[in-house]
């Protein structure tokens, strides 16, 4: 029997898929990921399943679609089904955890992990923050960048690059490549908490880039005939609704892509560890993220769209004995195809109640797909998303609205073919394999009949404060001194 490979999972958070330099971006420095384009193979359509942090990630673990896992936002993730790691421990893979999963609710949850390095993008308490303490930085009470009013501003990191989470991240990997049982295979997954804002990063990493090289973000002619309900709603408590900065809106670019950086620099140290182990090429290592970010594309910021910036991700695979060196492929592809990759790399069958496809056989053209599908939250403010290699259908319940994109190499979704009359057969046929996809897998709250059911929009205030929220973390209220208090009660959030 052939040994079962290792299993190595780099995930990074609000991760573009426009942001690696061998696949096309001339700005970006990403040598160790451009390695893996180079000895493995990208796929270059690859889509998360929901634009945010914990459903993506929910349906990552379970490979199944948003819509089967019902955890559709940032809310509760099903507690009761088994994840590829439970999967993987089950025959002997020795499992492992770094950083931030975002198991909600259960923060602490193992779910198949033997052992973890348990950080979230709070301010703790969690094994980071106890980490920092030991070094003397517990005063650092905000060290993955202040959120609130300055979620979206850059900010050198308050924390040196040896004590960044992005190194402990790497550290922490190394560690437990340096201590493991050696007699099993193991899967680990690291997980980094940048790209996601704040962008902030420690010297000299913050200063890789500088604005003047940084390009301006994309507005296409008509683009507010793109946004949604959730990108007016995300613009809003993101303080970014008032008007742009092309000066800051180049620097929040720099600092964006200094973070990946900095997270590229511990993947080349990951990858030259394994090399010196002679573990390389019987690791099956997948980078990814877990969405994008649309920084600015738009005027619009965060994720929580199928517009490409947001919904469009990296996904890197090398592992030699199934996966071609240097090729690229196009076929639409999801997180939730890692599971079923991981379970055939390692040789086992596939789970017939999951919904992906083993990442191997899409590349090679044993098997075909010719759609994918996405959700983001429910019922009045449910968008939905259908992908082929020729078109994207997004429909928004928040706005009852539809948009049909023409997929176009090398250009982000500029104009919608809704309402077009030469495209109308094209969109009725989209609207109604992906109502019909849903009513397949049982799930029909947002239809009625044969269309799209009708909820009462939500409410959007007209006051240009409303909405917009504070994520101070750790109080310091103690900290002020007598006759100072804020105004605002943030403290405890």
């Amino acid at each position: 029997m052939t040994k079962q490979p290792n299993i190595l999972y780099l995930m990074t958070d609000q991760q573009r898929f426009d942001t690696v330099g061998a696949l096309g971006n001339p700005i970006i420095q990403t040598p160790a990921l451009d390695r893996i384009v180079r000895d493995g193979t990208s796929f270059t359509s690859a889509y998360c399943p929901s634009p945010v942090c914990v459903a993506s990630r929910c349906s990552f673990l379970l490979g199944q679609w948003p819509h089967q896992t019902e955890c559709t936002s940032n809310s509760a993730m099903p507690q009761d089904r088994t994840s590829v790691m439970e999967l993987l421990n089950e025959v002997g893979y020795q499992t492992h955890g770094i950083g931030k999963m975002h198991f909600t609710p259960q923060g602490r949850k193992m779910w198949g992990f033997e052992t973890r390095d348990y950080s979230e993008e709070g301010a703790g308490p969690d094994d980071f923050t106890e980490f920092l303490r030991e070094n003397g930085y517990d005063h650092v009470v905000a060290p993955h960048g202040e959120r609130s009013e300055y979620y979206y501003i850059p900010q050198p990191s308050q924390l040196p690059a040896r004590l960044h989470h992005t190194q402990w991240v790497g550290d922490k990997t190394l560690e437990f490549f340096s201590q493991r049982d050696t007699d099993r295979p193991f899967l680990c997954w690291s997980s980094f908490i940048k790209p996601h804002p704040p962008f902030e990063s420690p010297v000299p990493w913050s200063r890789l880039y500088r604005t003047a090289e940084m390009p301006l973000p994309f507005l296409p002619p008509d683009y507010e005939h793109l946004h949604t309900y959730w990108n007016r709603y995300q613009n809003r408590y993101k303080y970014r609704d008032q008007g742009r900065d092309m000066n800051l809106l180049r620097t929040m670019r720099a600092a964006y892509y200094a973070a990946i950086s900095f997270i590229d620099y511990q993947v080349g140290r990951i990858l030259d560890y394994l090399e010196s182990e002679g573990e390389l090429d019987n690791t099956l290592i997948l980078y990814t993220s877990d969405h994008g970010e649309l920084l600015g594309d738009y005027d619009c910021y965060g994720k929580r769209s199928f517009l490409d910036a947001a919904a469009r991700i990296p996904l890197l695979v090398r592992y030699p004995e199934r996966f071609e060196a240097g090729m690229q492929c196009d076929t639409p592809t999801s997180l939730v195809d890692v599971l079923p990759t991981s379970l055939g790399a390692a040789g086992l069958p596939a789970q017939t109640d999951r919904s992906g496809m083993d990442l191997a056989d899409l590349a090679t053209g044993n098997v075909q797909r010719d759609a994918i599908v996405g959700q983001l939250g429910q019922e009045s403010t449910g968008v939905y998303m259908l992908l082929t290699n020729e078109y994207k259908y997004i429909y928004s319940a928040a706005d009852r609205q539809e948009w049909l994109f023409r997929r176009i190499h090398g250009r982000l979704d500029e104009r919608s073919l809704a309402g077009n009359s030469g495209y109308g057969r094209i969109l009725s046929a989209y609207r109604k394999r992906l109502i019909e996809w849903l009513r397949d897998d049982g799930y029909e709250r947002p239809l009625d009949g044969n269309r799209w059911r009708d909820f009462p929009p939500p409410v959007e205030h007209e006051n240009p404060d409303a909405g917009q929220l504070f994520q101070d973390g750790r109080s310091v209220s103690d900290q002020f001194p007598p006759g100072y208090l804020p105004n605002v009660d943030t403290l405890r959030n």
